[in-house]
């Protein structure tokens, strides 16, 4: 299970994180929707990523200055900007999890009707939401803020593919 690793610069107003890509992982659970939040959940809470949240994902652009994000889809599919406002559309479906790192921009752009995402933080981070510019401080946190310990998806030490 190899991703897709995307790193961005900064663009507009979002800071996004230049140190740790993105990473887009392709057909990771299967099955229904209820048995693949299942799973995204158990996969992500065995290495260290208790979820918190079953839902769609905003369709404004939005960056977290104090947690990075795993999003594991459970049904459905939906088009997402990655990066801020005109960077990289990408199309996620059933099955699917991306690992954000923290500043780094997402908003969902469109979505077929049963689409579900389940969201999970690092052991001891909360997200924020940050809709602007981000302040000295919230900058500062972005650029200090280590690798999670553990991959959310493969289980592996994050230091490994932060690099």
């Amino acid at each position: 299970m190899y991703p897709v690793k995307l790193l961005f610069a900064a663009n507009d107003w979002v800071p996004n994180n230049q140190r740790l890509p993105v990473l887009v992982y392709r057909a990771v659970e299967s099955g229904s929707c209820e048995t693949t939040a299942r799973a995204f959940e158990k996969r992500f809470a065995q290495h260290g990523w208790p979820p918190k949240w079953r839902d769609t994902i905003f369709e404004y652009h939005h960056y977290h200055s104090t947690a990075h994000e795993t999003l594991g889809i459970a049904s459905g599919r939906a088009t997402l900007v990655l990066g801020g406002p005109g960077a990289n559309s990408i199309e996620v479906e059933a099955g699917d999890a991306l690992l954000l790192p923290v500043g780094t921009g997402h908003c969902r752009i469109q979505a077929s009707e049963d689409f579900l995402a389940v969201g999970a933080y690092p052991k001891g981070q909360n997200w924020d939401i940050c809709r602007g510019a981000p302040t000295p401080a919230a900058l500062e946190r972005i650029r200090s803020m280590p690798a999670a310990p553990q991959n959310p998806v493969s289980g592996e030490p994050m230091a490994e593919e932060a690099r």
